[in-house]
This record gives structure tokens, C-alpha cells and sequence, in this order.
């Protein structure tokens, strides 16, 4: 029987509905796809020994929830699929405004309408898809926007005075009624709003402008919160605090692999992009390693935290650099350089708080260090190890490459040439392509070329070779002669 068919409450009741809670509906089907071993949040990578088992357990004690982490964690995501846990279609009093239980009514409206009609009461059916709200707490929420106000107008057409509570305006919160309601950057909300919910968290009242109504809403809570709110800008209160079932705490991806993986699924690409620019696995890696080095850069404010969004954004930067260069150039394939890199620093210097030192050094500075570190934590995992002190009788691996860097004048890669000059000048090179053959023979030869400019890059950040920035492009040179000629 298709449960769209049942309209009044008389059928309703013959189908053997049975009344259940939002916390024992998402209760029961959570039990259901863990013992069917299915999974049940998708889409969210590195959370799988950590918050996921962590929410569900919040889940199985019908716990209201605090998702606690820093920018970008994923928290309004968890919430969102919290949905997926709902009955599909739940049946309410039709023309409610508070999703009213057919069978357990808490309306004045619901009430008296189901005391007119009986059992011909109309019923209407919600999908789990509308069973969501979601409010951002901001410090101009009012009482008013969260529970419900005095409605005049309401009064004046219904001819009804002050002191009937028929003139209530029901605010999200009621009208969210066995819904899941999300409130994000809790600490963000006004003190007196928080004291607001102690009461619909814990008993149900909800008081309007002197009315007391006992509506014992049925509604699962979802806040979040960054721990940077608590100092800088509110706090969530003690009792508010203690009736929230279950804190959870959030966290960054912990590997590059995880990171890559988040950013190749979030990034909003163009399909003439992917097929138009050739993207190495190192270049992925040297970019969710920029996001590892900046949330342990001493000029970005740890507090605040590096978002993922920061990978993805560079990561659409990123290919957008090279896929403008290609098109200037006139190439129909590229290969993504490491030049490109400097397309990402305005997705780095949008998305990181810089502290004081920071602030110092300037935006655009703090960008440029990051990609340096990157490269250099990065390095030793593709080449032999540059030690800060050298053994006099031990000749470095990347001699003869220095020294035909001394013995050029200079060498350089401009941003605009075409692919074919491109890959040619790096294949000039013999000392470069020899130490390739060394420790890197087996890569492919599409991924050979930024393997070679980020072995150059390398040495660079190394003290091996010096890097000039000129208005088109890079310079390499060996790094005395270079003092030599400025001198």
C-alpha cells in the first residue's frame, strides 16, 4: 500500500501507523545500517575512526549534538546527512504549521481540528528531504526569528485580543517540529537567545511575550562551533552546554592522501579543463602539503585554522592558471608546471588569518613561504637528502648539475612559452636528465617534466641554486657566481 494514499486519520490509524520520536526514528535506521554494514555517512573522508563512530554513538542515545572544529571540518555536512537516517514520508495534521502527529497533536490548531473532524481529519505526508532547517547564528537573531512573537496583524484579521495565543507567530524553531534544526556558530548567538533554547532543549516550554505553552516539540538539536568563537567573539553558556547531549571534536584531514582525495571530489572543474591540463601526483601532493605547512606556519593564526576550502580553490586556481596559459600559447594540451603555483596565492592569501609577524611580512610573502616549505618537506621523499653541513670528501649527488649552472650565464623559464619550448629547455639540460635516470627512471614521461623543475626548485630552497622572479618568468642560477655578479 503506498502510504501517500492515506488522507484522513480514520485510515491512518487502520494502516497500523505507530508514533515515533525524531531521536528513535534516527535511532532505529542508524541500527539498521550498521547491522546491514552499510554506510552511513558518505562522501566525508578521514572521519572513519574518529567523528563518525563518535556521532553514532551520539545518535544511539538520542543525544542532541555539538559538532566543535575549526573552519571547514565538515560539520554542517555531518548535519546535512543526518537527514538520510529519517523515515522517508511521515504523515502530519494537513494545514498545520508545526508538523503536527495525526496521532499526537500539540497544535491549539491541530487540536481542534482533529476535535471538529474526527476521524475525517486530513492528513498530508512530509519527505525526510523537508525535514531539515538550518539557522546561522548571528549576533542579530532575535527570540522573535528563533521561537515565535505576538503576531498583530494576525490579531486584527481573526479579531482576537492580546491574550489569546491564536496571535502567536510560531518563529523557526516550532516550525521545525520533528525536523532535525541546525544552528551553526552557536557561540555566536546572544546569551539571553542561548538561555532561550535551556527550556525546548530540556522540558519543551516555549515561552511568547508571557504565554507559556506547553509544546512538547519533538526535534533532534545539531550545533557547531569553532573553539576560535569561545575567546574572540561569544561563548556558549554553562547550562546550554550541559544539555547538550554529546560534544564531538572535528579535525583536519591527517595525510596528504586523505586531503587529495577531499579536494578531487569538492573541486568544481570544467571538463575542458581535465582533458586540456595534465596534472602529475606530485603536484597534487605539493598542494595539500601547502595546507599542512600552513596550519603549522608561525605567521597564520593556528586558532583560526587553514580550511579545506583553501586546497580546493587553489587546486581550481591551479588548473586554471595553466588552461589560461595554454590558451594564450595556442597548445592543445599542457602540462601543469610548478610555475603555475604562483596562480594559487590569492586562494592562499583569502582563506589564512595571519598573525601579527604575518602581518609583517604581507599576505603575498606568507603565500610564497608556504609553497617554499612545500617543496622542501617534500623533497627528500623524491631525492637524495641535502644535509645543512656536508662532509668535504663526500661529492654531492647534484654537483655536476651546479656546476652547469655556474657555467651558464643563466637559465630561464619564462611563463607564457609554449609547451614544446618548454619541455625542450628542461631536456637540455644533461646533468638534470642524468640525476632523473637516477633516482627517478621508472616515472612516467608526462610527469618527468615537473619532477625535473621541482628538483631545480629544490635546490633552490636547499641553498643549492638561486631563483630570480623576473616579470615573465623564473631565472636559475648557480648560487656564488650569482653573489659574484652582484657584488
Amino acid at each position: 500500500m503506498d502510504i501517500k494514499s492515506i488522507k484522513t486519520l480514520e485510515q491512518l490509524k487502520a494502516s497500523g501507523y505507530k508514533s515515533k520520536s525524531i531521536k528513535d526514528e534516527l535511532r532505529d535506521n542508524l541500527r539498521e545500517k550498521i547491522s546491514a554494514d552499510q554506510e552511513t555517512f558518505t562522501g566525508i573522508h578521514g572521519y572513519e575512526n574518529t567523528v563518525i563512530p563518535e556521532l553514532e554513538r551520539a545518535i544511539l542515545s538520542r543525544h542532541n549534538i555539538n559538532l566543535l572544529g575549526l573552519r571547514g571540518q565538515a560539520k554542517t555536512r555531518l548535519a546535512r546527512q543526518m537527514v538520510n537516517l529519517l523515515d522517508e514520508w511521515i504523515p502530519i495534521v494537513e494545514g498545520s504549521e508545526i508538523n503536527d502527529d495525526p496521532l499526537q497533536p500539540i497544535s491549539r490548531y491541530a487540536l481542534n481540528l482533529i476535535q471538529e473532524k474526527g476521524d475525517d481529519t486530513p492528513i498530508a505526508w512530509i519527505h525526510r528531504d523537508e525535514r531539515f532547517a538550518e539557522k546561522l547564528a548571528t549576533p542579530d537573531v532575535t527570540v522573535a526569528d528563533i521561537i515565535g512573537d505576538v503576531d498583530p496583524i494576525k490579531a486584527a484579521n481573526l479579531k482576537l485580543s492580546y491574550a489569546d495565543d491564536r496571535v502567536i507567530h510560531f518563529g523557526m524553531i516550532p516550525r521545525a517540529n520533528r525536523c532535525i534544526f541546525v544552528i551553526n556558530e552557536l557561540p555566536d548567538l546572544q546569551a539571553r537567545i542561548q538561555v532561550a533554547l535551556f527550556n525546548i532543549l530540556q522540558e519543551g516550554d516555549i515561552q511568547i511575550r508571557g504565554f507559556k505553552l506547553r509544546l512538547p516539540l519533538d526535534m533532534q538539536f545539531v550545533f557547531t562551533a569553532n573553539p576560535e568563537d569561545y575567546t574572540n567573539r561569544g561563548s556558549i553558556v554553562t547550562p546550554l552546554k550541559d544539555r547538550i547531549g554529546s560534544q564531538i571534536l572535528t579535525h583536519y584531514p591527517e595525510t596528504v592522501e586523505i586531503a587529495k582525495t577531499i579536494t578531487q571530489q569538492e573541486a568544481k572543474l570544467d571538463s575542458r579543463q581535465s582533458d586540456l591540463v595534465h596534472v602529475p601526483e606530485l603536484a597534487k601532493d605539493l598542494l595539500e602539503q601547502i595546507s599542512f605547512q600552513a596550519r603549522e606556519s608561525e605567521f597564520i593564526d593556528a586558532k583560526s585554522g587553514v580550511s579545506a576550502r583553501m586546497s580546493i580553490t587553489a587546486f581550481e586556481n591551479l588548473l586554471s592558471t595553466a588552461e589560461y596559459r595554454a590558451l594564450k600559447s595556442g597548445d592543445n594540451e599542457t602540462l601543469l608546471r610548478l610555475s603555475d603555483f604562483m596562480g594559487v596565492v590569492p586562494a592562499i592569501t583569502g582563506k589564512v588569518e595571519l598573525v601579527y609577524e604575518g602581518e609583517q611580512e604581507g599576505a603575498a610573502a606568507v603565500a610564497h613561504t608556504l609553497i617554499s616549505d612545500a617543496i622542501k618537506t617534500l623533497f627528500p621523499d623524491y631525492f637524495p637528502k641535502i644535509e645543512r653541513l656536508e662532509k668535504e670528501s663526500e661529492r654531492s649527488p647534484y654537483q655536476e648539475l651546479i656546476d652547469w649552472f655556474f657555467e651558464e650565464s643563466g637559465f630561464e623559464l619564462l611563463d607564457d612559452i609554449p609547451e614544446s619550448e618548454y619541455t625542450s629547455k628542461l631536456d637540455a639540460i644533461k646533468p638534470l636528465n642524468d640525476l632523473m635516470n637516477k633516482y627517478q627512471e621508472d616515472i612516467n614521461k608526462k610527469d618527468s617534466y615537473f619532477m625535473k623543475e621541482f628538483l631545480l626548485w629544490g635546490l633552490v630552497e636547499y641553498k643549492k641554486l638561486s631563483k630570480y622572479r623576473l616579470s615573465e618568468g623564473f631565472r636559475f642560477r648557480d648560487l656564488y657566481g650569482s653573489y659574484i655578479n652582484d657584488l
